[in-house]
């Protein structure tokens, strides 16, 4: 066997004895019925060296300040602004980050845009101000895409922001000015980089082994030179970790999980990181979350109904304006756009299955927002304002999805958040067993009739001058089934 499929540091052999040891424990008692509450499908479990680090969800309180904020921002911006998704006068509509791959531009020529890099209207405080305003908690920004353009002054690659007309560390300006606005940040960081002559999309030799292992060195000094500098960093976000080389070096997602959370006490890190012994993302191959929150929900959300399970885990989603287009493209004509309302409406389908939404900006070359972007921001934080109770710090009910909208719930409060009036403007509640509905107010209004229709089934009427477009009404509720402790130990 050659030596690139033996790449596990000595100080990995024994790793994750003991939670391994507890699984086969668990496994070997289990009754043949599969416990409902994990993912799991199999009888007994596959000791992993590098599989998930524990069961079920992190309960610290640096998670729940993640679990809490619920809606976030993604930022994706570098040097595929410039061109904005045109090349050679041919306008390409896949996503423009990845412009080079569509236009098949060699690493030099696509590199050579660093000497247009001057974003001459960026401002890093209105950017904050906007965030805040849109009522955001968090913002995750690009500090290297697939590009291996770095928004630092990275001292390990002169593809940096310090090799341009612009020079200024754009990276540390913003996390200056969103931590002023008390905004938390977060790092994407993608691994997949088409500047460095060393990445592999696969290791099928000794050379591609040493190349990929120079690599690995490359890039953990970038993610340890991202820790140290930017010290308050919440959380980093992984991408381009599909390919075949980084699943057949599993060893190395667990090390670098590791690392960051030495350097960074308290900071989360998403499931796209991690591969298991087998190869396998996200959840390894006994079913388990590996990281510390479910990273697949892209332009895409779990079904309200059949995909409940989804809430026995943290998870986040993230979401563009356009079909597919995280960073600036010239031409949004080319795809659907959502409106403001559909964008609310995914940031409370997130919520109310337990889940945190990114709202994705791609920013102009020149460090200006586009005008459709700034009015979603306006409007989405015009209704967070007035609503933003029904999202901060909720999760899942537990309670049958009704067609009206969603439930989120916050301890005691029940919310509906409602986006689509019946012409009986009577909204149907269908509780748990020994809960009742008491009463219900709109918010910011007033209270509104409730009838008891049938056993543990209520009609909640429309109140009356609702505000155009989805409103949330807070239910009052009796719950007389001694079940409330465990229902919330089952969130956990």
């Amino acid at each position: 066997m050659s030596a690139y499929f033996l790449n596990i540091p000595v100080q990995y052999e024994m790793r994750k004895t003991a939670i391994a040891l507890a699984l086969l424990l668990a496994a070997c008692s289990a009754s043949a019925q599969v416990n409902e509450s994990t993912p799991l499908a199999a009888d007994i479990e596959k000791p992993l060296r590098y599989g998930a680090e524990r069961l079920g969800k992190r309960q610290d309180a640096d998670m729940r300040r993640f679990r809490d904020n619920r809606l976030g921002a993604f930022i994706h911006w570098g040097l595929y602004a410039i061109p904005g998704g045109e090349w050679d006068g041919k306008v390409y509509p896949g996503a423009a980050e990845w412009l080079k791959a569509w236009a098949k531009v060699p690493a030099d020529e696509w590199l050579g845009l660093m000497e247009q890099w001057n974003p001459v209207n960026f401002k890093p405080r209105e950017w904050a101000d906007m965030a805040r305003r849109m009522g955001v908690k968090y913002v995750k920004i690009t500090t290297k895409h697939h590009e291996g353009f770095c928004l630092w002054p990275s001292k390990y690659t002169k593809y940096t922001v310090a090799n341009t007309p612009y020079k200024k560390d754009i990276l540390g300006e913003l996390v200056k000015a969103f931590n002023e606005q008390g905004i938390d940040v977060h790092f994407y960081f993608s691994v997949l980089d088409w500047s460095h002559p060393d990445y592999r999309y696969d290791i099928k030799s000794d050379d591609d082994a040493a190349a990929y292992a120079r690599f690995l060195e490359f890039t953990e000094n970038q993610l340890r030179e991202l820790a140290t500098n930017y010290p308050t960093v919440k959380d980093f976000w992984f991408d381009g970790t599909w390919d075949a080389s980084m699943k057949k070096n599993a060893w190395w997602t667990a090390r670098a999980e590791k690392m960051l959370k030495e350097l960074v006490p308290g900071v989360t890190v998403n499931s796209r990181l991690r591969a298991d012994d087998f190869g396998k993302r996200h959840f390894d191959s006994n079913g388990h979350l590996m990281g510390d929150y479910e990273s697949g929900y892209e332009r895409r959300l779990p079904d309200p109904v059949r995909d409940t399970k989804v809430t026995r885990w943290d998870w986040e989603a993230c979401m563009t304006l356009p079909e597919n287009q995280w960073g600036y493209h010239k031409d949004w004509s080319l795809s659907y756009v959502k409106s403001p309302v559909e964008v609310i409406e995914r940031i409370v389908h997130a919520v109310s299955m337990g889940g945190n939404m990114v709202v994705n900006f791609g920013p102009q070359a020149d460090g200006d927002f586009r005008p459709e972007e700034k009015l979603m921001a306006q409007e989405v934080g015009r209704w967070m304002k007035r609503y933003g109770e029904c999202i901060y710090g909720c999760d899942y009910a537990g309670w049958d999805k009704q067609p009206w909208g969603y439930y989120t719930r916050k301890g005691d409060d029940v919310y509906m958040a409602v986006f689509n009036v019946p012409y009986s403007r009577h909204l149907t509640v269908v509780t748990p067993k020994n809960v009742k509905v008491t009463g219900a107010t709109l918010i910011g209004g007033k209270d509104t009739p409730v009838t008891e229709a049938a056993r543990n089934e209520y009609l909640v009427d429309v109140p009356e001058n609702t505000p155009d477009g989805p409103f949330v009404i807070k239910l009052r509720i009796e719950d007389s089934s001694g079940e409330k402790d465990r229902y919330r130990d089952a969130l956990t």
